[in-house]
């Protein structure tokens, strides 16, 4: 089965909550097969990853210098082979919202032995100083320690210049834009847009249906698409869908969105009619809001059943600060100093 993107990707996913497998967020949790992939039941398709991932800028090129030179000493352990190849979900001179974490995924699981060596090799320098620490994610297409995330205690501030080093095999620069953080009520089918703190606009919705809610908790955009190909037919749920459904704001690798739905026209405000996905109407509402956010932008949802796990998408934020160090390798957090 296959879902196209407008980008001419094939991809297949499955993401209704009544069908959906749970996975705890721990180190420790089972293997599972690389690559595996689940569709979203409300027209929602997804990535085969958290987040489509580039390959790194080699080490050589600060072409994007977001901070002066200074001096920084190589760990005292040698450099991990698992950072050759290591992409990072941030691309070279990005704008992202405030949610973005840095996501490091590896081309083999990394060791639990090695894990702490490549957390003092994945070095992070903030512009201004910042808190923040890695945690390995049990990401929900990968194996176990095959991702490594980076994030503050709370939300990257606005404006935030940062620099991710990956050992001595590559850099990545990229700067913390306007924060917007988008609240999805489901109980009161509307979601409430704040710019840098102040709402802005309340726009009615329509979320998931029961026994195919919508996931609780908070997402991060993690890209968007004029329009996606969605076929109900792949996931077993006869004719209830299939086609092209437009401006869509992808929030979870399992396959959540929130995108135009002519279903919206009727139902936003009232209730909840999709297969899990967050429905915009037809008369604008929906490019209005496609416009206005980016990649790492925060997607909230309150008022619903189970809560996403940190691995599908960007969960990272349903992990509360004192977990998330538990599942560094290193225990512990650090400041960002300025680096180049």
């Amino acid at each position: 089965m296959s879902v196209h993107t407008s980008g001419g990707k094939s991809v297949s996913t499955y993401d209704s909550p009544g069908r959906r497998p749970r996975r705890r967020y721990s180190v420790a949790a089972a293997l599972t097969a690389a690559c595996t992939l689940l569709l979203a039941a409300t027209g929602c398709a997804s990535t085969t990853s958290s987040a489509a991932t580039e390959p790194t800028t080699p080490a050589g090129e600060n072409a994007h210098r977001p901070a002066p030179a200074h001096s920084r000493t190589a760990p005292a352990v040698p450099e991990p082979a698992a950072l050759a190849g290591a992409r990072v979900n941030v691309g070279e001179g990005a704008t992202v919202g405030v949610g973005m974490p840095i996501s490091v995924t590896f081309a083999h699981a990394v060791p639990e032995s090695q894990r702490a060596a490549v957390e003092h090799w994945l070095t992070v320098g903030t512009e201004p100083s910042a808190k923040g620490a890695w945690s390995w994610v049990k990401d929900r297409n990968l194996l176990d320690g095959q991702r490594v995330d980076y994030r503050p205690p709370a939300y990257w501030k606005p404006g935030t210049r940062v620099t991710l080093r990956v050992g001595t095999q590559a850099v990545r620069h990229f700067t913390v834009g306007r924060s917007l953080v988008a609240t999805v009520d489901v109980g009161r089918h509307t979601m409430t847009v704040e710019e840098d703190g102040k709402p802005t606009t309340r726009i009615p919705v329509t979320a998931g249906r029961p026994g195919l809610d919508t996931w609780n908790g908070t997402m991060v955009v993690m890209d968007k698409q004029p329009k996606v190909y969605m076929d109900s037919r792949t996931v077993g749920l006869g004719d209830a869908y299939h086609g092209y459904y437009a401006w869509a704001v992808h929030i979870t690798t399992s396959g959540t969105y929130v995108h135009q739905n002519p279903n919206a026209n009727t139902y936003a405000g009232r209730s909840n009619v999709t297969h899990g996905c967050v429905g915009l109407a037809t008369d604008g509402t929906a490019e209005r809001f496609y416009q206005r956010v980016m990649p790492g932008d925060v997607i909230r949802v309150t008022g619903s059943k189970e809560t996403v796990e940190a691995g599908n998408g960007y969960g990272d934020w349903n992990v509360g600060w004192s977990e998330w160090l538990s599942h560094s390798a290193t225990h512990k957090g650090g400041t960002g100093a300025s680096q180049s």
